[in-house]
């Protein structure tokens, strides 16, 4: 039994106004278990084996998935803050990221072996 073959990753389409992850999407294009994009949630998302590491929220915000310990290192660093998908709802092992966009790389790769280890 053969699987479907995965989607590489390749330049994501935008709306106006989005932050732009055209450099993250290149950054791991070497990786076969990396893809991008998809349907609904995830649309906009850098997945390892199916599962999002990094992604721009529905508001164009850029998201890692991290272990909750830093996540809170990261928030109370004033560097992000806890991903809220819903008012109220606020995701432990997800960091809305406060900076920079040059700052969003090496959060990608942290989010990437941390998704990663969990994935297989």
């Amino acid at each position: 039994m053969t699987s479907a073959p995965q989607r590489k990753a390749k330049r994501p389409a935008t709306r106006a106004g989005d932050a732009d992850l055209t450099a993250l999407v290149k950054e791991f294009r070497q990786d076969r278990h990396v893809t991008y994009g998809g349907k609904g949630f995830g649309s906009t998302a850098l997945k390892v084996k199916g599962r999002i590491f990094a992604m721009l929220s529905s508001k164009g915000r850029f998201v890692v998935k991290l272990s909750g310990e830093r996540v809170d290192e990261l928030v109370q660093s004033g560097k992000g803050e806890y991903f809220e998908p819903a008012r109220g709802r606020l995701m432990k092992e997800w960091l809305v990221v406060k900076l920079p966009e040059s700052a969003w790389p090496r959060l990608a790769r942290e989010a990437h072996a941390f998704v990663r280890r969990g994935a297989v």
